[in-house]
């Protein structure tokens, strides 16, 4: 009996290499709201992404890695974004960007696999919950009458749960014959299970139009766009990005990692248009990097770090923290920044604001107890939208 997973699938290889990104995932629900959530796999360095400059511990600790304030955008007294992220800090200073620093979910241990299980269910510990907190937003709302879509091999964990998800992937093979996929529709026009199906498969099809098989940051960004900014199209996106493990040579594989983030943001926000007033794009990793440099010209594996949130709904131009300072005393374990913001509640929070949701049922219905996850601080996305 043909699933509807393994069904998609086909149909996939039938239709040709459609989709640019394979590692982008959406999600159909009922509303003009959009929201993206960025995950940096890999742990990002939040100290030298928003820079504290003016703490008196940041040079020594970093040496040959510190980053320079007068080289890099200066966001108030205290921090600067780092200056390959040049077309987020123009978003800084339209305020349709911020910065919430010391950040972390509630992992306290450094596997980049329980880090990135914990991030994506909401759980306190790995394995605690089997689905993720993306699939948990996608049930609070209003259904669509499609499911999520998840455009990658393998479904991410954050979108794995009761809200069915189809995979979708890309096919190497040639793109087949438009006569071809309209025998196969006229084949399958009468079956009650096989018929929806294809009809679905061909429906994200044209959602794809002629995007080819690039996965440069800037196509992947447009790609996204296109299918978040179409009338008929998803409201929910999850992206993908990788390597930020960086235990060496770390200041050019920062530098290529944030201007990559930066373009694909950038191509975001211009291809969603008149859409990027109603939009909210939330970036995280699963935990930072160590305070001080290590011996092979790179960072190992922290705790606090820094999460952006960028977008037209977005109460932007400003950085949040609650700075725990970097002396040695102040430092979690002697090593890692110490997080004093909850990552959990962050997301509960963006989340409610960007789609406008109760923020108390937001919180327990993604992370649990709602006054444990609450954020504490000033409201970060306008609802007046």
């Amino acid at each position: 009996m043909a699933t509807r997973r393994h069904f998609l699938g086909l149909a996939g290889t039938l239709a040709g290499s459609l989709i640019a990104a394979p590692r982008i995932v959406f999600a159909n629900v009922e509303t003009e709201r959009r929201f993206v959530f960025v995950i940096q796999r890999g742990a990002a360095d939040g100290l030298n992404i928003v820079v504290p400059y003016a703490d008196p511990a940041y040079a020594g600790l970093r040496g040959s890695l510190a980053i320079d304030s007068q080289a890099a955008t200066r966001l108030n007294g205290t921090f600067a974004l780092h200056p390959a992220l040049a077309r987020t800090a123009a978003l800084y200073a339209a305020r349709q960007a911020l910065f919430v620093h010391a950040v972390a979910s509630p992992y306290r241990d450094r596997s980049h696999f329980d880090g990135q299980n914990v991030l994506e269910t909401g759980g306190a510990t790995p394995n605690q919950l089997r689905d993720g907190w993306l699939n948990r937003l996608v049930g609070m709302l209003p259904k669509s009458r499609e499911n999520a879509i998840a455009f990658a091999p393998v479904i991410p964990l954050a979108l794995r749960g009761a809200v069915q998800v189809a995979s979708y992937a890309p096919s190497s093979l040639p793109p087949a014959p438009d006569d071809l996929l309209t025998r196969v529709s006229a084949l399958y026009a009468d079956d009650a299970q096989l018929g929806p199906l294809w009809n679905e498969a061909m429906r994200t099809r044209g959602l794809a139009g002629e995007a080819g098989a690039r996965q440069d940051p800037a196509h992947v960004g447009q790609l996204a766009a296109q299918f978040l900014g179409r009338d008929d199209g998803p409201r929910i996106a999850m992206i993908e990005t990788g390597g930020w493990d960086t235990h060496t040579a770390q200041n050019a594989r920062l530098a290529n990692q944030l201007k990559g983030l930066d373009t694909m943001l950038a191509a975001l926000r211009d291809g969603l248009g008149a859409h990027w007033r109603t939009t909210t794009v939330l970036v995280a990793t699963e935990f930072g990097r160590t305070a001080a440099a290590n011996g092979t010209g790179g960072t190992d594996h922290g705790q606090g770090s820094v999460a952006m949130v960028l977008g037209g709904a977005v109460a932007g131009g400003q950085v949040v923290a609650d700075w725990p300072g970097l002396a040695a005393g102040d430092l979690y374990e002697g090593r890692d920044l110490k997080p004093t913001a909850s990552l959990d509640a962050l997301i509960a929070h963006v989340a409610a604001g960007a789609l406008d949701l109760d923020p108390q049922q937001a919180a327990r219905t993604l992370f649990g107890t709602a006054g444990e996850q609450r954020w504490r601080g000033a409201s970060i996305v306008s609802r007046s939208i």
